[in-house]
């Protein structure tokens, strides 16, 4: 009886079965590995990507042509707890810094204000929800060489994992961030913003960027991942 008992008390305050962690954002981006990969319309000349990790903290992607790399532009993102930021990006020899103004964080039809963090964009969750969620950014963009400032626009919509697949790699499971981007980069002072770029992005777990790309501002176009790789 006392055998028989004391197997029923372990078994009432046993530790209950370990729940699987939470999938994160750097499971499907990769962004704190030197991972690296191309993509390409079919049949067409191909593009390339790749994280560089700055610290526990930071990371930089580059995109661009395989066939002249590395490019010169160099976008910079930051993990604040369950964040990553963009802080802006390098080129024409410079750095311009992204700024917000406005950012908030909708569930359906309900948003609700994030509060800053520097001023520099809730980018994406590091923590990947279970539903789709959306940010809106609105601020400017400083290109610190001369001080000018355009104006943006930034909606996002970040869907939860869900299969995917592509020609090269099959079926997987994926992130999709649908984006568009509005600016007053090139118009009259005081001008309406204009749209610039529409498209969704495809992130595979386990592999990275670009496994699918469609666009359809400025126009149509297609690419899917061809290659993956650690550098």
């Amino acid at each position: 009886m006392k055998a028989g008992f004391a197997a029923v008390l372990a078994t009432a305050f046993a530790a209950p079965p370990a729940q699987a962690a939470s999938p994160v954002y750097g499971d499907f981006s990769l962004m704190f590995q030197r991972s690296a990969g191309q993509y390409a319309p079919p049949g067409e000349k191909a593009f390339q990507w790749a994280w560089s990790p700055q610290s526990a903290t930071e990371s930089q992607i580059t995109w661009g042509d395989p066939v002249t790399w590395p490019p010169a532009t160099a976008e910079h993102f930051v993990r604040s707890g369950d964040w990553v930021l963009l802080d802006g990006w390098d080129g024409n020899g410079t750095y311009y810094s992204q700024r917000v103004t406005e950012e908030s964080a909708c569930d359906g039809a309900q948003c609700t204000a994030i509060p800053s963090d520097g001023g520099r964009q809730h980018y994406v969750r590091w923590t990947v929800p279970s539903t789709d969620y959306r940010l809106v950014a609105r601020g400017t963009i400083t290109r610190q060489s001369s001080g000018k400032v355009v104006h943006f626009e930034h909606l996002q919509t970040w869907g939860a994992p869900a299969p995917c697949s592509n020609a090269r790699f099959g079926a997987r499971t994926c992130i999709t961030q649908t984006e568009t981007w509005s600016d007053d980069n090139g118009l009259p002072a005081g001008s309406p913003m204009r749209e610039t770029l529409h498209r969704s992005i495809k992130i595979a777990k386990g592999l990275g960027m670009a496994f699918a790309i469609d666009q359809d501002v400025p126009s149509p176009w297609h690419a899917e991942a061809t290659e993956y790789w650690n550098w």
